[in-house]
């Protein structure tokens, strides 16, 4: 049956054609009426900055009221067999495959899988804070409405920037590995199918109209349905798991421990950080699972058990492969493009290269076909928030997808698909998913010790004080490693002490607010502040150019922001402010955080 939320979406939506195209479908907000109300606008732009910078959403608008503006709903049809599914097909092959060879050869030789280790154990923390916030706030926005519950309408818009970003660049890399493991299939160079183009700069100059055709097929499987594309996708698994296990029999049967030698740390410990931040990548299809909370049948229970256990089961199968790949073959050989192809080859298995191929293009389909449910809930939820146009936010009637969503996301990642290299795009993403998943933690740590009207001014600077050491030590033992005086040893007792006291002061002196209503993170605020720590110390481990990209992204999203997302959300909180609209009314008996079973 229905729920009421539901009934409302249907009524709204009734009379209405999904296939249309209109400045107001796009722009229906007072301020964008005229030129003339625009003007307006813009000279309003201080005070309405100020507005949304300090506004926070609440559980109910983003798990309830929110939801009318799709004007139908998503279905909630999915279990935590099919979370955990899709966690491994988003995750497995989009990194193991894809990355292993690139940083074992130029940044952590034989010492690959600790990266992967490091990445991992960063990964699962915070897939234990993603965990706990889709529980209480069971939203498709992911961390992007976490971040508007708890730190506001700025934070939640760069978390929203960013997150296009991985989404765009993340797709476009997979596309371009796919390419490269067709060409090692039929026993050609990696970049043999693609278009050299020497008027282009190096890194942009080999077109890849290929990755452009398997993100739009991919995509366009999406959009069919959340229950066919995970069906889909757990039969895929079930073949990936298979070829998972002759990699890592095979691997292991011509293991040969001198190519571990004669240094296991050739680029040394940096190397190791350095390549443990690029390989983050291949973990951010877990943040997809989040997304999917809507369309779980009960989510307090589904989404922590989804995560958790296929977080687990990935950073056991990625230290497992990372390390079967350099004990294959020495580290220096390594081919960058499709490790796992060549080293067999190597190995006297040649006909081993077809399947291992073959396991990987599976591998990389189903995270672009994972991916792209994912990132069209996240572009769904940042619509109907109005900071881009409420016509993403439409959900097809009969398929209960976002078709525009979805289409918009292939479109932007088939462009940068078409130009950019691995290389580039892996930087790019990492640094992204880094920031998000640091602010994803420092927002459960703010959910657990801060609820407004109830926390005392004492009580509230006693957390900020320790929050902020929390964060100032992570950043300074960051910066304190990656700088001149790395191999002193003081300044890491120094930022190791501070964080310590920072997070024992939160432990013995903060009081916590809010207690989880079905589950929460285990050694709080420990696991939390950790997961800051570990997630600021990669993103310091990432070189210059990739901060520069990051950078000039970020400034044009708040350019953005300034000229159209504050006076978009400016309206659409305020005009939700005159009047209850019938959404909140359906919801009204909804306790804050609290997860209705379906």
């Amino acid at each position: 049956m229905a729920s009421a939320a539901e009934g409302v979406q249907e009524a709204a939506a009734a009379g209405r054609r999904y296939w249309r195209w209109s400045k107001a479908d796009f722009f229906p907000e007072p301020s964008f009426r005229s030129w003339r109300a625009y003007g307006g606008a813009l000279l309003s732009t201080g005070p309405r900055l100020q507005d949304r910078v300090t506004s926070r959403s609440s559980e109910a608008v983003e798990a309830g009221t929110l939801l009318a503006q799709s004007e139908n709903p998503l279905r909630r049809c999915l279990s935590w067999v099919d979370l955990a599914f899709l966690g491994f097909g988003s995750v497995v092959g989009s990194g193991v495959f894809v990355l292993t060879g690139q940083e074992a050869r130029f940044d952590a030789g034989p010492a690959v899988p600790l990266a992967y280790a490091a990445a991992g154990f960063s990964a699962l923390l915070s897939s234990f804070c993603y965990a706990e916030l889709a529980t209480e706030i069971p939203s498709a926005g992911g961390s992007f409405s976490y971040l508007r519950v708890e730190l506001g309408d700025l934070a939640a818009f760069l978390a929203a920037g960013n997150i296009l970003l991985e989404a765009v660049v993340g797709a476009a890399g997979l596309g371009r590995s796919w390419t490269s493991y067709l060409a090692a299939l039929i026993g050609r160079d990696s970049d043999a199918l693609r278009i050299h183009v020497p008027a282009l700069a190096d890194g942009f100059n080999l077109l890849d109209p290929i990755a452009v055709v398997v993100l739009c097929a991919t995509s366009a499987l999406a959009v069919s349905g959340a229950r066919l594309t995970s069906t889909i996708n757990s039969a895929a698994s079930v073949v990936g798991i298979a070829i998972i296990a002759f990699v890592l029999g095979g691997g292991f049967a011509h293991f040969d421990p001198a190519n571990l030698g004669p240094s296991f740390f050739p680029f040394g410990a940096a190397g190791v950080f350095r390549a443990a931040a690029v390989v983050y990548w291949s973990y951010t299809g877990f943040d997809m699972v989040a997304t999917m909370a809507e369309e779980t049948r009960n989510p307090g229970r589904d989404v922590p058990l989804g995560l958790i256990s296929s977080m687990s089961a990935i950073t056991a199968v990625y230290c497992a492969m990372s390390l079967a790949l350099v004990g294959m073959q020495r580290y220096s050989e390594i081919d960058a493009n499709a490790a796992y192809s060549v080293a067999f080859a190597a190995a006297g298995m040649k006909w081993a290269r077809y399947v291992v191929a073959l396991g990987a293009l599976k591998g990389m389909t189903s995270g672009l076909l994972v991916g792209a449910l994912g990132q069209a809930r996240y572009t769904t939820q940042i619509a109907r928030t109005h900071m881009i146009p409420p016509y993403f936010a439409l959900v097809h009637p009969r398929t209960g997808t976002p078709i525009y969503a979805t289409a918009a996301v292939t479109l932007g990642a088939a462009c940068v698909a078409l130009f950019s290299s691995l290389d580039v795009l892996a930087s790019v993403s990492s640094i992204s998913t880094l920031f998000i998943f640091a602010l994803v933690a420092v927002a459960l740590l703010v959910r657990r010790y801060y609820v407004a009207g109830a926390t005392s001014p004492a009580q509230l600077r006693t957390f900020l004080a320790f929050l902020a050491l929390i964060v100032f030590s992570s950043i300074g033992m960051s910066v304190y490693y990656n700088s001149g005086y790395a191999r002193r040893w003081p300044g890491y007792v120094a930022f190791g002490a501070l964080w310590v006291a920072g997070t024992a002061g939160l432990a013995l002196r903060a009081k916590q607010q809010r207690a989880p209503k079905v589950y929460g993170v285990p050694l709080m605020p420990w696991l939390p502040a950790m997961s800051v720590a570990t997630n600021l110390f990669l993103m310091g481990s990432l070189g210059s150019l990739a901060y520069m990209r990051f950078g000039i992204c970020t400034a044009a999203m708040l350019v953005y922001y300034v000229l159209f997302g504050v006076h978009a959300t400016y309206d659409m909180a305020h005009s939700e402010d005159q009047t209850t609209s019938a959404a909140e009314t359906a919801i009204d008996g909804v306790e804050q955080g609290k997860i209705v079973p379906v």
